[in-house]
């Protein structure tokens, strides 16, 4: 793809997101989305293989449905109340169709089978735009519209995607696949919050999306698609293999990481809401993807492939890491400490 063409299809992304989380009116909302799928599509198929066609298509008929259900859900919404202002959806026909429309376009269960497909065909950058900037125009319909909200329809959805997003990554080989379910199980942290405390999914979207770009760019880096590649590339670039261990083991939120800080708060808020069966058992379905991220960082940085296969060892590129990654992924890592700032800023 020229540069040219590619710049185009930049500006349109930023322009579309940009046009629908600054927007009050349903109309704007939905063209800034329209221009977000528009966008995505010749760079999730610039490659011309038939697995890309294959993706692209599967967004376009997933988005296209989503976007049709965010425009009825608005007009009946206007139909009853008068209203096209997005944070006046006071009408209960309204926000559950909005709720599902948003749950198609995020990725949540039981609308999430497109996500995984459509991951696995595109390349990793293009991937990384899916699971990161493509997903906060939706979250931010979610957050304007979050008093009027189902709160037994949205932690039923979470519960579910954490469940499944675990699941159903367990038994994966491909890092696009394990990736995509990795996200379908954060959107699930995300929404059983979204009612109780809007601020913590923003703060839950950004931190994931941090740590999300540093894995991404990492294996873009060290060209990795496969779990059998991961364990033979960790002789390119050591250093930078060492750091995607911290990086995955973040992610999956254990303790002394950044990804602990939007776990620890989201289930202080939910015990806050006297949810404690629904803290508990998104606590518990979450060891489910801390499974498949410790399996990731085994392959990474752990084993070396067994000697029986014959495989060629790869050569140290000796490039330096580029610095956003560097930055990304100190920024993955040490983040808990100053928790106490983060949350006086957002």
């Amino acid at each position: 793809m020229n540069p040219q063409a590619k710049l185009i299809f930049t500006i349109s992304l930023l322009l579309g997101t940009t046009i629908t989380i600054s927007s009050n009116h349903w109309i704007m909302a939905w063209a800034g989305l329209e221009i977000n799928t528009l966008a995505i599509l010749p760079l999730i198929s610039k490659s011309h293989h038939p697995r890309s066609i294959e993706a692209a298509t599967k967004y376009f008929l997933t988005q296209a449905a989503a976007s049709t259900l965010v425009l009825f859900s608005s007009m009946t919404n206007a139909w009853h109340t008068g209203q096209w202002d997005i944070t006046q959806l006071s009408h209960p026909t309204s926000s559950l169709i909005l709720t599902s429309a948003i749950a198609m376009k995020l990725g949540l269960v039981p609308f999430h089978f497109w996500f995984p497909e459509v991951l696995q065909g595109s390349p990793l950058l293009t991937g990384l735009l899916l699971s990161t900037i493509m997903k906060l125009p939706p979250i931010t319909l979610l957050y304007m519209t979050s008093p009027s909200l189902n709160p037994t329809l949205l932690t039923t959805l979470a519960i579910l995607s954490t469940a499944v997003g675990g699941w159903m990554g367990l038994n994966q080989t491909q890092i696009r696949k394990i990736l995509a379910f990795s996200s379908i199980s954060h959107l699930g942290w995300m929404a059983i919050i979204i009612i109780y405390n809007p601020k913590l999914t923003l703060l839950n979207f950004y931190l994931y999306t941090m740590m999300t770009a540093a894995v991404f760019l990492t294996l873009n880096s060290i060209k990795v698609l496969k779990l059998s590649t991961l364990m033979t590339a960790w002789t390119k670039i050591p250093s930078l293999n060492a750091m995607l261990l911290l990086t995955l083991l973040s992610l999956a939120g254990l303790p002394p990481l950044t990804g602990f800080l939007p776990k620890w708060l989201i289930i202080q808020e939910l015990t806050k809401q006297e949810m404690i069966p629904a803290a508990t058992l998104i606590s518990l379905l979450s060891l489910l993807s801390l499974f498949f991220y410790l399996r990731l960082a085994y392959c990474t940085t752990i084993t070396l492939p067994p000697h029986t296969t014959n495989h060629m060892k790869q050569w140290h590129t000796g490039k330096s890491t580029h610095v956003l990654i560097a930055i990304l992924t100190t920024m993955s890592v040490i983040l808990l400490p100053i928790s106490p700032m983060i949350l006086t800023i957002s």
